[in-house]
């Protein structure tokens, strides 16, 4: 596991941990600012999930190292801290390894929480959680996404924290600005309204194809699962002309759907859409909402949605919109769809106003003479 690694001498270690790909975009505002002000600092990211191993580089980062996380037992972890022997130590939202957070705290390194998020069910807040809440008094500060989670830190006597937010949103502003045009997805577009399909699940497709076989609008699909038996699936279920992104070309011109078959392309087709609707708020994993939204779509979800508190802020400024069938996606359609330019101007608005939570952490380690 340790072999050829680049060398750390003399360079002050940054250790990200990052459970998979959706907490490295969560902590990438952090760890690109990190370097751009002390660009000799040596940052490591170790993951848990394959995702993030595999997708990581299809991001623009400056990560030195990356690896996956050891086993968390005493001897593993002692392993990994006395290799790397990290300075700083950042869990990014959550998924806390309580013998390395031990360990690192052992040697010396300061740990943070970045865009932190508790619920009431979570065990530290049980009556056996005694020695998970070990785990979090090690911490040296929390950066947290909402008041709630302050509260329930409150509750088992943590008060080194701060409500900072949800750093996904600095994220989300960074892809805006520095997104490369997709010239098929634009010609497709030609500013008509497209509704954006992101990440959607068999169950969200349920609901979707029937809207969007009896419409007339386009539309751009981008499946989380994209084999070629899944693919396969929603195209024999399509009554439209349909296109794979990968087989665009003058002859596909006809087509009234995109199916992006492929990873990276998402954001792009964002841009060119009006209306989004984002897929896993079925299963209870809502995938992304602020990517669509920051660019102005109104987004559409499924009816389990409560582990993201962005969806219920969503909601109740009146750009987010759940569903659990496809009577109610066209009412929510239907409605986005009659008073589309207010709603996507308040919704810019709101996701501007939460940036500039990277800086805010910045400003904090700064004091602390951390960085």
């Amino acid at each position: 596991m340790y072999s050829n690694l680049p060398a750390t001498e003399g360079r002050k270690v940054v250790w990200f941990h990052c459970a998979s790909l959706g907490e490295f975009d969560q902590g990438l505002p952090l760890m690109n600012k990190i370097k751009e002000r002390n660009p000799e600092v040596f940052l490591l990211v170790s993951f848990f999930s394959p995702s993030g191993m595999e997708h990581y580089n299809k991001r623009n980062h400056q990560v030195d190292h990356v690896t996956y996380i050891p086993l968390d037992t005493n001897a593993r972890a002692t392993k990994f801290i006395s290799t790397y022997k990290p300075e700083i130590v950042f869990f990014v939202k959550y998924e806390y390894w309580s013998r390395h957070i031990f360990a690192a705290k052992k040697s010396g390194a300061k740990i943070y929480n970045v865009s932190g998020l508790f619920r009431p069910g979570h065990r530290f807040f049980k009556w056996y959680g005694s020695y998970f809440r070990k785990t979090l008094r090690a911490f040296d500060h929390f950066f947290l996404q909402t008041e709630e989670s302050q509260e329930l830190l409150k509750s088992i006597n943590i008060y080194n924290t701060s409500v900072t937010g949800d750093t996904r949103y600095d994220k989300v502003i960074d892809n805006k600005n520095n997104m490369t045009p997709d010239e098929a997805l634009g010609t497709f577009a030609q500013n008509k309204d497209v509704l954006v399909i992101g990440s959607s699940w068999p169950e969200d497709e349920r609901v979707l194809l029937p809207f969007i076989n009896q419409s007339d609008i386009r539309v751009i699909i981008a499946p989380h699962d994209i084999s070629e038996p899944h693919i396969i699936g929603i195209e024999k279920k399509l009554s439209r002309p349909y296109v794979r992104y990968t087989e665009i070309n003058d002859s596909a011109s006809n087509a009234d759907v995109i199916i992006l078959n492929t990873i990276g392309h998402l954001a792009s087709a964002y841009y060119y859409g009006k209306i989004a609707y984002v897929g896993g708020g079925f299963s209870g994993s809502l995938h992304n909402i602020l990517e669509p939204a920051v660019f102005g779509l109104p987004v559409i979800f499924g009816p389990k949605y409560s582990r993201f508190p962005e969806a219920s802020d969503f909601i109740k400024h009146g750009f987010g919109f759940s569903i659990d069938n496809t009577t109610a996606f066209i009412e929510a359609y239907d409605e986005i769809h009659n008073n589309l330019e207010n709603i996507s101007a308040r919704e810019v608005s709101y996701v501007e106003s939460h940036s500039g939570v990277t800086d805010k952490i910045l400003e904090h380690l700064s004091s602390s003479s951390v960085l």
